[in-house]
């Protein structure tokens, strides 16, 4: 089946047009995320030479795509805004409310029992609003998201950092935080600052043990963390075309761990592949009529030093395997180098678990290559000597690597296949072990290894490989091995050595799949009921956020001076805290706990300027907020790292804290915090960070002149009687700006949907026009026609359907 064909057909047969008028505004060749962009542009944005890192620019994306934890957020905030239908195509996709426990069918079992509550809701949300849904069971958002909508120059967000896999079918495809994606789903224009741009030459081919997966360790390795921050990343070059589809979706999918917008590659015969032999030749037919537009033009790969920001060439020939960690995804060490640098850290040799699969590693080749590692292990008599996990990354793989064998040679050598979800990824992981504290070392196919994020132990070292990599580790037991040169000793006391992996990109029989776990939406959703229990524990409906008082504040106390990394895990922790995300009052008692306070070098206690005590955070900050106090978060750099969460910025906001201070930002944190009506700001000299102190009460002098490019000043009043006055820097535009007024973008776009209805009620001419066409049939029959396609009763049958669905699997 091919999703909004007509769109992209409209799409391709603009884009052209839109091209050549962008490259005569700007006078020079354009690279692929240029094109793109610029054939993006919303209706109401003058077209003009964009400044990279400067201007901020209005899109209009082709569609949006929500992952079950962010989806709630998003869909009760839409809900709110009075929209009757989604204006661009969306879904939903169930994914990370799935445990990782027993193995794939009691695993969804137990998940729709504990969250059937939730999974219903978006389900008849979706039903209402025109969205797709894709129940429990259907597989990880990303790989579905590359089996069915991706297309070759379009423009997508998601409510998830890793949205940006889709860079693999020549996407420019973005995380957001779900405040973007209402402005979207309403046919909004959605604010991205124009991104700079990186451009990464790829030359060579891989071959043996190395995978797509080394290019983009080798290149978080090079860019760190933070090296991406606000730029594309557009991969280019004679190996480029020799990766699959789905690899270049690997490299795309972990590029968020190096806080870059995006990344995506240029169309080529791998894509075209793709398409097809995910049954979507028409789409391919279509990008081959126009494939000059969707890559760089010759000029830009001739010479890219002249239009790249920053250009880095990587041989595949000679790319290396890497192991990237522990507790951070950019520190990158060679296959070569791994052993030594275990013994040299420390870091335990032993490895507990081998996990493959997940949004970032779980296509047919990746399936295929580890398996045949798993038979070579069969084969050699060998005993995997650490416990191995598979994700599989949706049904459509799962179903067909079943069928071609590969899920029963995982489990002869001692595998256990877990359910089409993120899993042990997103921490719902219930990992089996008597010590959950014990300093312990595991390895993953995964893209994010920050401390707990796995298995909630601050002691789990956690590895970033290959799924090749992963698998002969698993079968070694030991992190000093390498496979590339060692031998092990099998059960009969032999010397044996793996052979390197052997793969293929798609089944020799093609996909299929029985059910892919797909519901459409009905035609017609005004006469369904969306209900949310006042009593749930899981789901809260919202009510909006206070506006500005127009003064400047004064008094407020500091919370906590946060040291170090301060990730949106830090900030708002997943694993079993996810079962919150619909419900904001109770999810925000993790508001801050895995942040460490600098005055004392501890998570989840700082000092309450009412008692004098130390407390969990939360809890201190909810007795500020009942005393009328506002309160300051300092932080560091890159706060705000890691997932796209909006939580991290609505907790905050909800408990009453007013403002976040850091030495720089996340990119979409930062977004996500303007959009909440947060004041998100950075010092203009980050050494001022050592100025605060504990017991500092902050004032604002100048926040009634909130302007663009304009500094602010705060005075920090010590315990002392000392002050100091600090400048601080902001990206707000007059646009933001209004979104900080208002008290969030949400209640601003509600009051600009409201104006318009009522322009609507009083413009007779305008009624008329609408009522025309509708007058050829009867009020009566309409809605009879309505009530018998999608009453109330049908969504709660279908809600029951999908937990049937699911048990079958």
């Amino acid at each position: 089946m091919v999703f909004d064909l007509d769109m992209i057909k409209a799409h391709y047969a603009a884009m052209p047009g839109r091209i050549a008028k962008a490259r005569k505004v700007v006078g020079k060749p354009l690279t692929l995320s240029e094109k793109i962009l610029y054939a993006h542009l919303h209706s109401s944005q003058k077209l003009e030479a964009f400044g990279r890192g400067k201007s901020y620019v209005d899109f209009a994306p082709d569609r949006v795509a929500m992952q079950d934890a962010t989806a709630q957020m998003a869909l009760l905030q839409f809900m709110s805004g009075g929209i009757p239908k989604v204006l661009v195509p969306s879904t939903v996709h169930c994914d990370h409310l799935i445990l990782a426990k027993d193995g794939a069918k009691q695993d969804l079992k137990d998940s729709v029992t504990a969250s059937g509550e939730v999974f219903n809701f978006l389900e008849s949300v979706s039903n209402k609003y025109g969205i797709g849904f894709w129940r429990p069971g259907a597989g990880i958002i990303h790989q579905v998201v590359i089996e069915n909508y991706a297309f070759p120059g379009g423009m997508m967000i998601g409510t998830a950092s890793h949205t940006v896999n889709a860079g693999g079918l020549g996407m420019v495809a973005i995380g957001v935080g779900g405040a973007d994606a209402v402005d979207v789903m309403s046919g909004m224009a959605w604010e991205l600052k124009f991104p700079k741009l990186i451009g990464v030459k790829l030359t060579g081919k891989l071959s043996g043990w190395t995978a797509s997966k080394d290019v983009i360790l080798k290149v978080a390795g090079i860019l760190t963390v933070k090296g991406g921050t606000g730029a594309i990343v557009e991969y280019f070059g004679p190996g480029a075309t020799t990766l699959s589809a789905t690899g270049k979706g690997t490299i795309c999918n972990m590029g968020a761990e190096i806080g870059a917008t995006t990344s995506t590659f240029g169309y080529d015969d791998k894509m075209g592949d793709y398409l097809r032999g995910t049954k979507r030749a028409e789409v391919a037919a279509l990008a081959d009529k126009v494939k000059e537009h969707l890559t760089g033009d010759p000029e830009v790969y001739a010479n890219p030093e002249k239009y790249f920001d920053e250009v880095i060439e990587i041989n595949l020939s000679t790319l290396e395997p890497h192991v990237n960690g522990p507790f951070t995804p950019d520190r990158a060490i060679p296959i070569s180098k791994f052993a030594s640098e275990v013994k040299a850290n420390n870091w335990p040799a032993r490895l507990e678990v081998g996990l493959i699969g997940s949004c970032t590693n779980s296509s047919y080749e990746d399936i295929s290559r580890s398996a045949s590692l798993a038979q070579q292990a069969i084969d050699k008599n060998l005993r995997a000597k650490a416990e191995f996990t598979i994700t599989p990354g949706s049904e459509l793989v799962r179903y067909t690597v079943e069928r071609d064998g590969f899920l029963s040679t995982f489990e002869k050598m001692g595998g256990v296949v877990l359910a089409n979800a993120c899993g042990p990824c997103i921490g719902q992981w219930s990992r089996h072990t008597n010590d959950p504290n014990r300093k312990n070392s595991i390895i993953t196919s995964f893209n994010r290894n920050f401390a707990k994020r796995n298995d909630g132990n601050p002691n789990t070292h956690a590895f970033v490989a290959s799924p090749e990599i992963t698998t002969a580790f698993a079968i070694a037991g030991d992190l000093t091995f390498n496979p590339l040169t060692d031998t092990l000793v099998n059960e009969a006391g032999q010397s044996v050595k793996l052979d390197e992996p052997k793969g293929v990109e798609f089944p020799p029989r093609g996909f299929d799949v029985k059910d892919p776990g797909y519901l459409a939406p009905a035609k017609d959703g005004s006469q369904i009921k969306v209900s949310i229990d006042p009593n749930s524990k899981r789901l809260q409906a919202l009510a909006p956020f206070a506006p500005w008082s127009g003064k400047n504040w004064t008094g407020l106390k500091l919370l906590i001076k946060a040291k170090g990394k301060c990730t949106t895990d830090h900030i708002s922790m997943a694993g079993p805290w996810l079962r919150f995300r619909g419900h904001l009052d109770n999810i925000s008692d993790n508001t801050l706990t895995g942040a460490t306070n600098y005055f004392n070098e501890k998570t989840d206690s700082v000092k309450s300027q009412i008692t004098g005590q130390h407390g969990p955070v939360p809890a201190t900050q909810r007795a500020y907020k009942a005393a009328g106090i506002s309160t300051i978060v300092v932080g560091d750099h890159n706060y705000g790292e890691g997932s796209s969460r909006e939580h991290a910025a609505m907790q905050p906001r909800h408990l009453g804290i007013k403002v976040i201070l850091v030495k720089s930002f996340a990119r979409i944190h930062e977004t996500n915090l303007k959009k909440q009506g947060m004041l998100a700001i950075t010092f203009a000299n980050e050494a001022d960070y050592n100025k605060f102190q504990e017991d500092d009460n902050i004032d604002f002098v100048d926040l009634t002149s909130f302007a663009p490019d304009k500094q602010l000043t705060l005075v920090l009043n010590h315990s002392d009687g000392s002050k100091d006055t600090i400048k601080v820097n902001h990206t707000y535009n007059a646009g933001q700006i209004g979104w900080f007024k208002a008290g969030s973008a949400l209640n601003l776009m509600a009051k600009q949907i409201a104006a318009s209805k009522a322009v609507v009620k009083t413009s007779t001419p305008a009624v008329k026009k609408v009522s025309k066409p509708a007058a050829k049939k009867s009020p009566k029959k309409v809605v009879k026609k309505t009530a018998k396609k999608s009453s109330p009763k049908k969504v709660v049958k279908k809600s029951k359907a999908v937990k049937r669905a699911v048990l079958k699997k």
